[in-house]
């Protein structure tokens, strides 16, 4: 009876759904530098928490797919998942993200670590990809910072240089905006996501070729901001106060 209650005391604790969320806004839009070749793959690539991985299943998928990062590369979290034993984080949009401008910066002194993976790899049209943090005895407890630092063998959160080189590369309109956590007209997604981080809510919808999004920050009660992109840059944003209960735009939400 004692080794039963030892064994489940030892258990990590589960996350609420509330924790999960603050998570999910910690972790979103982190810019991070590459220390190793990462691949490009369909599904997540397994990551064990002292920094080890299986090799096979990497080279198996730079060699199908090319590197999503080399050394160096800046990465940006742009999804983060969870699963029982596992904490899932797509990197540049995934496998289908396609190319972005600041894929070409490239953080200097990031140091390899001990690998041989990579070394023949073929050259593919740049594409994110997906890792997963696998924990055995299940998905602990922990905060964002905790989570980065277990990363820190494949990419370097640490290095405040990553997300300085993207923010020294924008128009000032646009990184004094983010600096003040603003959105403006003439923003893309990323620098959106650096200044508010992952919205409450998405709608999409795409009408004689033009594609048309909607983010919503905030809920009621409290104020709510709209911002509507159009082919991926924002062309407007809405700032309106709702009360408790009361609707502030009536349309169907669309997955992504």
């Amino acid at each position: 009876m004692l080794a039963l209650c030892i064994g489940a005391a030892a258990l990590p604790a589960k996350m609420t759904d509330q924790e999960k969320q603050v998570l999910v806004r910690d972790l979103t839009a982190e810019f991070g530098a590459a220390k190793l070749i990462i691949p490009r793959s369909k599904k997540p690539l397994g990551l064990n928490p002292d920094g080890t991985f299986d090799t096979m299943e990497w080279g198996a998928a730079l060699n199908e797919f090319g590197p999503a990062a080399r050394l160096g590369d800046l990465v940006q979290i742009t999804k983060v998942d969870f699963k029982s034993d596992r904490l899932i984080l797509e990197l540049n949009y995934g496998i289908g993200g396609g190319r972005k401008w600041w894929h070409r910066i490239q953080v200097s002194g990031s140091q390899r670590q001990g690998t041989t993976l990579g070394q023949n790899q073929a050259t593919h049209a740049p594409g994110g990809t997906e890792l997963a943090l696998i924990f055995e005895d299940g998905l602990p407890n922990k905060s964002a910072e905790e989570f980065l630092k277990l990363l820190k063998p494949v990419l370097d959160f640490e290095q405040r240089s990553a997300t300085e080189l993207y923010m020294d590369k924008l128009e000032p309109k646009y990184r004094q905006a983010i600096e003040k956590g603003e959105i403006i007209e003439g923003m893309d997604r990323e620098m959106v996501l650096l200044a508010k981080k992952r919205p409450e809510k998405k709608y999409r919808e795409t009408k004689d070729g033009v594609e048309r999004e909607d983010w919503i920050y905030g809920k009621p009660p409290g104020d709510v901001v709209f911002v509507t992109f159009e082919n991926g840059a924002v062309i407007r944003v809405k700032h309106e106060h709702a009360n408790l209960g009361g609707e502030v735009r009536k349309i169907d939400p669309v997955e992504r």
